[in-house]
């Protein structure tokens, strides 16, 4: 998956308005923000910072405020809703699958994929694709896509398995200092049970796919795939043969990798290199 060209063409307001409405649900119970963070089991701070509209809730977080106003369904399905809002048409069955897969197995060649993006090397990304946009609307594709990353605070977030092209580490997206960011936070990652990356690295020879793919699984079983064009945006695709060659695929990318022990040593000389 390129995670190149998949934001927004409009302000990606969803999660102030979420802001909004969950301000007037705990005015309306008559709470103070820490009494309704208790009812909720969150902390104070989380329940702040999505009635600012600094970040969008997570799944979870709407099933909580459900669970409190005693209207089952009503703010899972709205964050849900707005949780699309920004992105282009193409994108949103995507989005759609990603926030209820049990897997999401990616080969990245072009760029990190999303999940893996800090806000500044996302930032590079977007900067290079659309250099005549302000600042104000590379920030909001940037914000866009952070708020994806919150599928990983589900109760049961998918299995994230990456395989990575050694190109990507060495690319300077944004300058050294964001590079050394982005690695470290790479590290980080690799370190959740969540997450596993693998690094195909140069002496590999020529890959089994020279496009980035994003294999989604619903339930523990292969369901779907990713693929974009520059041109072109992206497809969801789920018919079976095409899902089989992808699962092959990826098979074989994860058989000519490094393994994890070894990608992560790799990563952080790397990361030395991009700091020197």
């Amino acid at each position: 998956m390129s995670e190149g060209a998949d934001q927004v063409r409009e302000p990606a307001n969803g999660a102030a308005y979420f802001g909004e409405e969950t301000k007037a649900l705990r005015l309306a119970l008559g709470l103070s923000q820490g009494k309704f963070a208790d009812d909720l089991h969150y902390q104070q701070a989380q329940v702040s910072k999505v009635e600012s509209g600094a970040a969008l809730a997570s799944e979870a977080f709407a099933e909580a405020m459900d669970r409190v106003a005693g209207t089952p369904g009503v703010y899972t399905r709205l964050r849900a809703k707005l949780s699309k809002r920004g992105h282009p048409e193409w994108f949103v069955p995507y989005i759609t699958l990603e926030e209820s897969a049990s897997g999401v197995t990616d080969y990245s060649c072009t760029f990190l994929m999303g999940l893996l993006q800090t806000p500044d090397y996302a930032a590079a990304v977007f900067r290079a694709a659309h250099p005549r946009e302000t600042d104000d609307q590379i920030r909001e594709r940037v914000e866009l896509r952070m708020r994806r990353q919150s599928v990983m605070e589900r109760e049961k977030p998918p299995l994230v398995w990456v395989v990575v092209h050694e190109a990507i580490l060495r690319t300077r997206v944004g300058g050294s200092a964001v590079m050394v960011g982005q690695l470290e936070h790479l590290a980080v990652q690799m370190g959740s049970p969540h997450f596993t990356v693998q690094v195909l690295p140069y002496n590999a020879g020529a890959a089994p796919s020279h496009l980035p793919f994003t294999l989604l699984s619903l339930n523990g079983k292969p369901h779907a795939v990713y693929t974009e064009t520059p041109t072109h945006g992206g497809q969801v695709d789920d018919t079976a043969s095409v899902v089989g060659t992808a699962v092959g695929m990826f098979d074989r990318l994860r058989m000519a990798a490094l393994s994890e022990q070894e990608s992560l040593t790799l990563i952080r000389k790397i990361m030395e290199a991009h700091a020197r």
